[in-house]
Order: C-alpha cells, then structure tokens, then sequence
C-alpha cells in the first residue's frame, strides 16, 4: 500500500458523476437510479434492489426489477416498434445511429466513470471500453451498405431484417463496447433491440446510453431484473427474432435448452479456458511484456489467458520471466489520487486492474484456490491485498491479489474452468501430443495462442488446437470492425459476430443460406 494518502476527488465522486448524468438524460432516472425503458418511454416500475460498488462496498442507488409479466408487455411492444423500424429507409437509419454516437462521445469522461464505480475499470480500461463502441460502430455506419447487399458468399444478395427485434443478454464486463456496440449494429441493419442489464454492473451505463439513442428514435427497450424471473420473456417469447448472449457456460447452457425447440436465430458466446502453449521459445523479453498485459482488467474478459501449458525444459526461463511480472501487477482502488492532485481525470493511476465484480466472486476465487491446493496443486505465487492502492480504511473485501498454481489436480475446477479473475495455472508437459490435450483441456475456447521460435511448426500446431482464434508469439482478442469473432467446441452456439458476419447473424439472405457459426446440424468456420 502506498503511504502516501489517497482519496476520491469531489468531481469523480459517484454523486457527483450521477448529478452530471441526470442532468444529461433526467427523463431516464427515477428517485433512487435508473427507470425502465419500455415502448419509448421511461417507466419507474420494479421492484427496488440497492446495487454497490465492487470499488468500496459504497451504495450506488437502486435497480427497479421488473416481473416476467412486465417484461413480456415490454417485449410485445417492442415487436411493434421493430415492424416501424424495419420499413425505415437505410440512409435514416445510418443518420439516426451517427446521431446517437455522437451524444455518446460527448458523454465519453462521464460514461467512462460510470464504468470505473460500477465495475471497477481502471480509467484507461474504462475509457477504451466506450472509445471500442463509437469507433466500432462508425464504421459499421461507413460499411453497412455494402455488407447488405450481398449474401454469406459475397454474391449480390438484398439481406433484410429479422421478423422480430433482437433480445440482448450480456454480461458485466464490456457495457458499452461489447452490448451497446452490437444493439448499434443490429438497429443499423434494420432490427428493433430489446436489451437487459446485467444484476452485477453497467446497468447506470446502460441507462445513459440507452436515453442518448432512444433521444434519436432508435426503437430500443432496455429492461433489468433477475434472469429466472425475465429469461421467458427475453429468449422465448414468439416475438423475439434473434437473442445474442454473453456470459458462462452454465447460463449459456440453459439459455441454449430455452431454444431448443425455438429454431430462433442465436449467437451465445460461452466461456472456455483459454491457454498459452509454450514450446521450443526463448524471446523471454518480449514474452514479459505480453504477460503484463494479460492481467488488464483481473483477467475478467472472455478472451482472459489464465492457463499456461509449459515445455518442462524451459519451465526454469518461463518463471524466470513470469514471477517478476506477477510482483509487479499494480491494483488497488481505480479512483483513488494522492492528496494535492488536481482531481483530473489525467491524475487517475494507472493500474492494471481494481476489483473483481464482487466481494462474491473474490471469495469464489478463493475456494477455487483452495480448492485446487486441498488436491495436490503446487502454490507458486500468491500476491497480497497489502500491496493494494486503497483508500484509508475502505472495504476491499471484492479486490484479490495475483495467485499462480502449479499443476492443478483433475479434481479441481480451476483445471478445467475459467477463472475470470487474476488467478493462473501452468501445466508442464513433455511432448507435443501433451501440450495439445492440455490446451484442449476445456472442450473448445474462444482464443488461445503459442509461443515458438519456429513459427511455421507453430502454426501446424495451432491447426490442432481447439481454439477459435490461435496467436503464434501474440495474444488473440475479440477484435474490433472487420474482425471475425466466435468460438469452438462448447465455447459458442449459433451464428458467429465480427465485421460482417455480425451484419448477417442479424439479417435475412437468400433462402437455404448457411451462416458462418456452430450449429446443431453443421459448422462453417471463417478463417482467422
């Protein structure tokens, strides 16, 4: 910790961000937070629950949960809306979309700050978070036209809108350049968006963006409550024409037995345990910069590196090079400055990550860990909250210092689940075969990458890994614009996202057309 004596500046305060937002969009607030917003207007209607801030424990106002009757009213109207919209003529609706990206980006410092009190982003994290969703998304303005007029195959095809709007289910982690940069692409594409906040975090976030492009009659309806209480509503409601979902693989799993008997479009992004592979390597230097960088964000991200597959000869360089980085992750609270700074944003510090979504989750974390001891893995590196940027006394019971295993045991979950948290497991192996099963330890995964020096051997390697996306000496992400994005084995259900084939997951084409995506009966597979 650090000695010098931290604080919260007056203007970066939540009530003070608050005060500038409801100022901003005050048509979307109720007395104690965000209303809903159903068939174009605000609706203070739900039942009140108190939401807190990972950052401090601090109340952050109340979400208004809506029961399952509401949300199905809701979702009716906004098949209505979607039918109005759908006949709007592509240049208004590219005019309307630029107009709503443009009071995002004048909200851009405020939005950010939301992020960073409601689920933790350091500043930096914050700010790309929204920067990703209006980039994005202007040039989906720019491309759109294009991307409508020609079929999966490129041939001259007129794609045309679903029958009903399109239902959002996302996690936490990316607000604004995950959720509402694809609610932008499907109203472009001519879709009515219906959308739920996550319980967690983001739903302040959500609210302000969603009052800026509803203020430009963009047909969107963004509604919060509980998932058992909404999810029949949301996924099999006839109304709804396609769901795009984000989050686990265990509401990923129910969300898909909703389905099953729907034949609605869908794309539902699941987890897997993404991995590194290490072979014959020794670019250690450019190595540590890289496992620096995969613990942006405690590794909360979908596209997160929290497995390591290790050539047992070079175990000795690879922790040379790693333990140092893992001593020097800074974290701690993401708008605490020194006493005396101006209380600019410019001040904010620059970490590499603040708190897990929860005190909950920390302490998952934790049995995880202990878990995964109790079998028999091999404790490594485990970091310690005193080395935390914190204010004077705050509750840091959601914050979880770096944690790194050896070999943990079948037995555990941290073998074969994704952590998302600042927790890393390496698994040591002795020959190719090896270190192939170990990367395909989760029966598929969004990214994964190798390190070689033979980068030809890499590449036929990575032909065998169960990846969507496969580095060769470099991380993977989503990707931003023309960057194709889904997932392999269990990691994704449904029409793949990215570039255009998020345009057509969210159109109609010529009759018989086969997305790019996994479905039940085939997968078609982009290359990437």
């Amino acid at each position: 910790m650090s000695d010098t004596q931290l604080h919260v500046p007056e203007n970066l305060t939540w009530s003070a961000v608050t005060g500038r937002v409801r100022d901003l969009v005050g048509e979307a607030f109720a007395d104690d937070g965000p209303a809903n917003l159903i068939d174009g207007e605000w609706r203070a209607v739900g039942t009140a629950t108190e939401q807190t801030s990972p950052n401090d424990g601090s109340s952050l106002g109340t979400m208004l949960k809506l029961d399952a009757a509401t949300a199905t009213d809701a979702v009716q109207r906004a098949a209505q809306a979607h039918r109005g919209w759908a006949g709007t003529e592509l240049d208004e609706r590219r005019r309307r979309v630029s107009s709503a990206l443009d009071a995002i980006e004048g909200a851009r410092d405020d939005l950010a700050l939301l992020l960073a009190w409601e689920i933790g982003k350091p500043w930096k994290a914050a700010c790309s978070d929204v920067d990703r969703a209006i980039s994005g998304v202007r040039w989906y303005v720019d491309e759109i036209e294009g991307m409508l007029a020609r079929d999966v195959e490129g041939a001259p095809a007129k794609r045309v809108p679903l029958e009903g709007p399109v239902s959002n289910i996302a996690s936490w982690n990316y607000p604004m350049s995950v959720q509402v940069h694809a609610e932008l692409v499907q109203l472009l594409a001519g879709n009515g968006v219906v959308a739920k906040t996550p319980t967690q975090g983001g739903w302040m976030t959500l609210t302000v963006a969603h009052a800026l492009m509803a203020r430009e009659g963009l047909p969107v309806t963004l509604l919060s409550g509980d998932g058992s209480e909404l999810s029949d509503a949301l996924i099999r409601s006839p109304e709804i024409g396609a769901l795009a979902f984000v989050g686990g693989r265990s509401n990923g799993g129910k969300v898909a037995a909703q389905l099953a008997d729907t034949g609605k479009r869908h794309m539902l992004e699941q987890e897997g345990l993404n991995t590194w592979g290490i072979w014959e390597f020794s670019d250690w230097e450019s190595f540590s910069e890289i496992l620096k960088k995969g613990f942006e964000y405690a590794k909360q991200r979908c596209t997160a590196y929290p497995r390591f597959v290790v050539q047992r000869k070079l175990v000795d360089q690879f922790l040379g090079t790693y333990l140092p980085v893992l001593d020097g992750v800074r974290f701690g609270h993401p708008l605490a400055v020194e006493e005396g700074s101006s209380g600019s944003t410019d001040d904010l510090p620059a970490l590499d990550f603040g708190p897990l979504i929860s005190a909950g989750k920390a302490q998952e974390l934790d049995d995880s860990v202990a878990e995964a001891l109790r079998h028999g893995a091999i404790p490594l590196y485990r970091g310690s909250l005193d080395h935390g940027r914190f204010l004077p006394g705050q509750d840091t019971s959601a914050y979880h210092a770096p944690v790194s295993m050896l070999a943990p045991p079948g037995a555990s979950r941290l073998m074969h689940e994704e952590p998302f948290g600042p927790v890393d497991s390496i698994v040591v192996v002795d020959t190719e075969a090896e270190m192939l099963a170990q990367m395909n330890a989760s029966n598929g995964a969004l990214v994964a990458s190798i390190a070689t020096d033979d980068t030809q051997h890499g590449e036929r390697l990575a032909e065998q890994v169960q990846a969507f996306k496969v580095g060769i000496n470099k991380l993977r992400s989503r990707g931003d614009k023309d960057e194709a994005f889904g997932g392999r084995g269990e990691s994704w259900k449904g029409a793949f996202v990215g570039g255009e084939y998020l345009v057509q997951a969210v159109t109609e084409g010529p009759p018989g057309e086969n997305l790019y995506g996994n479905f039940p009966g085939y997968h078609r597979y982009p290359a990437t």
